[in-house]
């Protein structure tokens, strides 16, 4: 470790070449520390704490309690301000508890690196990385730290965030011969937070963390925070207009008071506890609570939200378009048939687990093949697999890491008796020009033992066959022929009809002049194709069948052939009869408004380049459409952000689109979106439940004391009564509906509109109702037993019990919108059922404790007094379920 310094030479980045043992990168994280910038200091608990007394509101009830010890109304100063701890509290441990959320999801995105530890490609965090660590990047990837190339293809980086150069700056490793006697340079050297652009390679880590060059600059980093919604913010400003209009009810309630007589001290607190009570200040925090419980939910079902607005969009979604491979397929790729020497081969394996070659119906070993033989020998060359483990007894124990495509080829090679180790060996590669999804194909150039050079490449049929002029039949090559090209794309398109991913294979000899031409991958001898099967995901089908019942449309993008792309849409739902195909082709032929069109009628896209997304996203958001967009490589990332919903996967996109994205899916499974769908519609239904619930409680209590005013009656409830039923009423069952399981029709509902008000159908007129029907039925509770006992403090008790008990009835009520609380399942929700049952424990404490009697002004009830405070309590959801029906049927 201690070598590794800015000025070490070859030798001492050579030590470091085949990576760290997990010790000697212990030892490392205990010295350097963890590879992270410093950020902001976060609020500690205390100010936290101290914060929830800070609003305005607090503070004059705090002062109005001061003054009634003053005028010697102790127990009431003593009940007020035991209610705002208490409150404060409350407020406290939602807030913790929503920080710990948001701050586990945001490092459940932190950026990951893959690095050589033990001698094992490993996955790890980026903050874990030390100084030695030997790191793999590849085009997509977010550089983790400062680190020296010791290995380079075609490696291009974007530097802009520490340059401002906006061309990215061409790689080169560090070779011993060149590099012995100098020093490392910047051409040889890859920085913390550029983009790996083109190529990849693999360097050793000299600086970490605030020792970067990053880390030198920190300040001017854009670091992403937790954004508000637009749900919140609309909710914000909705909350400040409650706010005026409480106050100014608040100060008409307490001018009439005074007015009649009643006592100044009590009608000032009377107006601030009222004030505090109605005033839904706790909203936008039960909103950001319901978020994170609902984004936490989505974790589960393997959705990670990187954007707190992409939860709202999600249930406004209307358009899903997901990659084929490894998204709605199983991304588990096998041989499973080939074409080469003009012959055709299905190939499955025996008994004994090797593979065989059936050709016109005849079984024969591939090694009696040549063209065979050398088509499954470039799946070995050609590819940047790793095997993992080896078992010799057990060929089925091998593990091979590696892009899934890679992986089914090698194995097939393996299967058939190749030995990768002893190819690896043979077939030195001296250049290598990577897959690009422009390009769509990949070549390297290996040196054999008799020192000649050979080119091999693999990629999409019509792109090799198209760099081909001549073809290799039996041991022998020949020149291409019009009949050989219409065979192969003849048989192409029969794999492809039946369901298969088809790759072409061409090779050609290299001369030692031409190494580093830019025309190498010209002239070549075509050897064959084969065709994998990736087996559609046995939840794919289902999941977009649930996607149509929920009015969303599903669209398939894949860089397949057309006809593979149709067979596997077609089995999983996606394509029916007199649907449009548009491939790759189709898009560059169209205008803009041609595609708008189209792309209303289109399910399935194939052919396609990263490029296509884009146009894709802009004409179906351009026809009205919320659009999901998912992506993996480096080139979608535009797709992906322009999108309503951009998407990423989580094990096989790169950095750069997931920080493009809103949305990480972590198993790359259509099914996840579909349910991140849903999830997003039930944290949207279940905000609306507590609005309604919320504001239709503080109706009640505010119109309570209003018409208790205007009609000339006693004060209904004292200031230290208001806040009590705040504290039962408003807390824990508010936020006890945010963890309501989903209602199960909920994904056969239509998309909502994004501009929708969280007030439409009907929620304004329903909270109205069920607020007037609180005030009159606890304002009715009131003045019968006034009227029958001529007791102020028991008529006032039995108005705080009908207040406490109808609101705690209608949070059950909130359960559902369509269903009325005869229909619903009332115990469904653990947790709504805890807080309903304290709040009635905190009710009957209120009541029958002796200290708290003297504290609240309430007496013990009659059991006539109970029979009307709890029979009126139970009537007004009867009332309200005619009124419901009435109107329903009235729709």
């Amino acid at each position: 470790m201690e070598a590794l310094e800015r000025n070490m030479d070859f030798n001492d980045i050579r030590e470091h070449s085949r990576g760290l043992t997990e010790a000697e990168a212990a030892r490392g994280l205990e010295r350097y520390g963890k590879n992270e910038l410093k950020g902001g200091k976060k609020n500690s608990w205390l100010k936290t704490l101290i914060s929830q007394f800070t609003d305005l509101m607090i503070i004059i009830l705090i002062v109005s309690s001061v003054i009634s010890f003053f005028m010697g109304q102790n127990s009431e100063g003593i009940a007020i301000l035991v209610i705002i701890v208490l409150n404060g509290l409350l407020g406290f441990f939602q807030e913790m508890r929503t920080e710990k959320a948001l701050e586990a999801l945001m490092n459940m995105a932190a950026p990951h690196a893959r690095v050589i530890r033990d001698g094992v490609i490993k996955d790890i965090p980026a903050d874990m990385i030390v100084p030695g660590d030997l790191i793999l990047l590849e085009a997509g990837d977010r550089v983790p730290a400062d680190a020296v190339l010791i290995g380079s293809n075609s490696m291009f980086c974007d530097e802009s965030l520490l340059t401002g150069e906006s061309v990215p700056a061409s790689k080169e490793e560090i070779s011993g011969r060149k590099h012995k006697n100098e020093q490392v340079s910047g051409k040889n050297m890859v920085y913390m937070g550029s983009m790996v652009t083109n190529g990849n390679g693999k360097a050793v880590v000299l600086s970490t963390g605030m020792d970067t060059e990053m880390g030198r600059i920190a300040g001017m980093i854009d670091t992403a925070g937790v954004q508000e919604t637009p749900l919140q913010k609309r909710l914000e400003r909705l909350g400040e207009v409650i706010v005026t209009l409480c106050l100014l009810i608040c100060a008409i309630v307490t001018v009439m008071g005074l007015l009649r007589g009643e006592p100044f001290v009590q009608m000032l607190l009377g107006g601030i506890s009222l004030a505090v009570a109605a005033v839904p200040e706790g909203l936008p925090a039960v909103v950001t609570i319901a978020l994170a419980i609902g984004v936490r939910r989505m974790v589960q079902r393997n959705a990670l939200i990187r954007r707190l607005p992409a939860v709202e969009t999600l249930g406004c979604a209307t358009v899903i378009c997901s990659d084929k491979t490894g998204t709605l397929t199983e991304n588990r790729m096998t041989v499973v048939s080939a074409y080469a020497g003009n012959n055709s081969y299905t190939l499955r394996k025996n008994g004994g687990g090797r593979l065989k070659a059936v050709c016109k119906g005849r079984e024969i070993d591939p090694d009696k093949s040549f063209p065979l033989r050398l088509l499954l020998k470039i799946g070995i060359i050609c590819g940047n697999t790793n095997i993992i483990k080896s078992d010799e007894k057990d060929k089925n124990s091998l593990d091979i890491e590696g892009d899934p495509t890679e992986v089914a080829l090698v194995r097939a090679a393996i299967d058939s008796g190749f030995d990768k180790g002893a190819i690896d060996s043979y077939y030195r590669r001296v250049r290598e020009i990577p897959f690009d999804s422009d390009r769509k194909m990949m070549s390297v150039v290996c040196r054999i033992s008799t020192g000649e050079l050979f080119l091999f490449s693999k990629g999409a049929p019509e792109v090799i066959l198209e760099k081909c002029n001549k073809i290799l039949i039996g041991d022998h090559e020949r020149e291409m022929s019009y009949e050989d090209r219409k065979n192969i794309m003849d048989k192409c398109r029969l794999m492809t009809s039946e369901a298969l991913r088809v790759m072409g294979f061409a090779y050609r000899p290299v001369e030692r002049s031409h190494l580093w031409s830019d025309r190498l991958e010209e002239k070549l001898v075509f050897v064959g194709l084969s065709g994998m099967t990736d087996p559609p995901r046995k939840e794919a089908a289902e999941a977009v069948f649930r996607c149509h019942q929920a009015g969303i449309k599903t669209v398939m993008i894949t860089g397949d052939h057309k006809e593979t792309a149709k067979a596997i849409a077609a089995s999983i739902g996606i394509y029916r009869e007199g649907d449009m195909i548009l491939t790759g082709t189709d898009l560059d032929q169209m205008t803009d408004s041609e595609l708008e069109d189209a792309c209303m009628k289109t399910t399935v896209y194939a052919r396609v380049y990263p490029k296509h997304k884009l146009k894709i996203v802009r004409a179906l958001r351009k026809r009205g459409q919320i659009v999901a967009m998912t992506g993996d490589g480096v080139n979608d990332a535009p797709a992906v952000k322009d999108a309503d919903i951009g998407i990423a996967m989580g094990k096989t996109g790169t950095d750069v689109t997931r920080q493009s994205a809103a949305m990480i899916l972590m198993d790359d499974n259509f099914s996840s979106i579909v349910a991140a769908v849903e999830e997003g519609r039930n944290i949207y239904s279940n905000i609306r439940k507590f609005i309604r619930y919320l504001l239709s409680c503080n109706v009640g209590e505010v119109l309570t004391m209003f018409l208790a005013s205007l009609f000339g009656l006693p004060i209904p409830l004292m200031p230290a009564q208001i806040l009590i039923v705040n504290l039962a009423t408003d807390g824990l069952p508010a936020i006890a509906l945010g963890l309501e399981p989903g209602e199960p029709d909920i994904m056969k509902k239509p998309p909502r509109s994004p501009t929708e008000s969280i007030f439409a159908h009907g929620l304004s007129g329903v909270i109205a109702i069920r607020g007037i029907l609180i005030a009159l039925s606890t304002l009715a509770s009131f003045v019968l037993v006034f009227s029958g006992s001529k007791n102020l403090s028991a008529a006032r008790t039995s108005a705080l019990v009908t207040l406490v008990v109808s609101q705690l009835i209608h949070v059950f009520e909130c359960k559902s919108e369509s269903k009325g609380i005869f229909e619903i399942k009332l115990f469904s929700n653990f947790y709504l059922v805890l807080a309903v049952i304290s709040s009635i424990l905190m009710l009957l404490g209120v009541i029958y404790l002796p200290f708290m009697r003297s504290v609240f002004g309430t007496v013990p009830l009659k059991l006539n007094e109970w029979m009307v405070a709890g029979g009126i309590s139970f009537l007004v959801p009867v009332i309200f379920g005619i009124w419901r029906e009435m109107r329903n049927r009235k729709r």
